[in-house]
């Protein structure tokens, strides 16, 4: 089996209104969840509708019934979650506002850093022997002639492992995908690099996953969006990112692949404010032990040990 991780930054169940892009627009699936609006493919009591949902979920075959579960962004810690500590508790499986105290918007501090350290998502497959395993991001040569005084989370992951980053080459050659999946940022800061739609970009993720034991790609440009509380921009960004997903999703093989797509906070579903949002986040799984891997999650400190937990359970069979 394989996972794929894709992480979208700053996307949160919202209720429907004039606040919310995505009420109302067309062609959102499988991104347009509100709350109290669960469908026959979603729940709220983990313990009780998903065993009688069980039966119907493994009947169906559409790239539309994965199982949602609204996950906890707050983490028992007053105040916005944020996300620093919101993307480090993913990508460690540590609850890191609860063990610090505070939500850190933003880049990892250094006690971050060191939890990235020990306990990286990739660092934990990697000691368990689960490979290979990768991120689909491309970095380009700016970020390794300038590197930044501050990394983000997803970095930080994957140098506590010792992966090789993608670079431009790696995109041009169809083997990675830029955070703007379009490449259009690329094109506007000059780079050499070609458009891609969205059947394009889900071509090469869909490669990466048929390659890999476990994926992880990372959008957070709807969080970028949601601070600057643009209607148009959300909605057109939305809507391609929903593209991305359906188009992601039928290129994958389901049969062996665990799909799960998540968020560190919400902010583009509620655009009435600049701020992030009190929402619970969307957690959806697709395909392979949807519903197992479903049943772990909670919070977004379970995202990592479910993930942990189903590939090295699968790479222990086969030993």
């Amino acid at each position: 089996m394989s996972v794929l991780l894709f992480f979208i930054d700053g996307l949160g169940i919202g209720t429907r209104g004039p606040q919310n892009p995505l009420d109302g627009l067309a062609e959102a699936e499988p991104l347009a969840i509100f709350s109290r609006e669960l469908t026959t493919s979603t729940f709220d009591d983990q313990s009780t509708t998903i065993d009688d949902q069980a039966t119907a979920i493994d009947q169906q075959a559409t790239i539309l019934d994965g199982i949602v579960v609204p996950t906890d962004a707050r983490l028992g810690i007053e105040g916005r979650p944020q996300s620093a500590s919101g993307q480090t508790t993913i990508l460690t499986g540590i609850n890191v506002p609860q063990l610090l105290g505070y939500h850190k918007q933003g880049f990892p501090n250094a006690a971050m850093l060191e939890i990235l350290r020990d306990h990286s998502i990739f660092l934990q497959l990697t000691r368990a022997g689960v490979g290979p395993i990768t991120f689909a991001n491309t970095y380009t040569q700016r970020f390794f002639d300038e590197r930044p005084r501050w990394v983000s989370a997803t970095t930080a992951a994957m140098e506590a492992a010792q992966l090789p980053f993608r670079k431009l080459a790696d995109l041009k050659a169809g083997r990675a995908v830029f955070h703007d999946f379009t490449n259009e940022l690329l094109i506007e800061r000059g780079e050499n690099v070609e458009l891609r739609n969205a059947e394009q970009a889900a071509d090469v993720l869909a490669f990466l996953v048929g390659e890999h034991k476990f994926t992880l790609y990372e959008y957070f440009i709807t969080d970028k969006i949601g601070h600057k509380q643009d209607l148009q921009l959300a909605r057109t960004t939305l809507q391609n990112l929903a593209r991305l997903m359906r188009e992601l999703l039928v290129r994958i093989d389901l049969n062996s692949t665990s799909v799960i797509l998540t968020s560190d906070h919400g902010n583009i579903e509620d655009l009435s404010s600049r701020n992030h949002t009190l929402n619970p986040v969307p957690t959806i799984v697709w395909g392979l032990n949807r519903i197992q891997i479903s049943k772990q999650i909670k919070t977004l400190a379970d995202i990592t040990p479910a993930i942990v937990e189903a590939l090295t359970r699968e790479t222990a069979a086969h030993k």
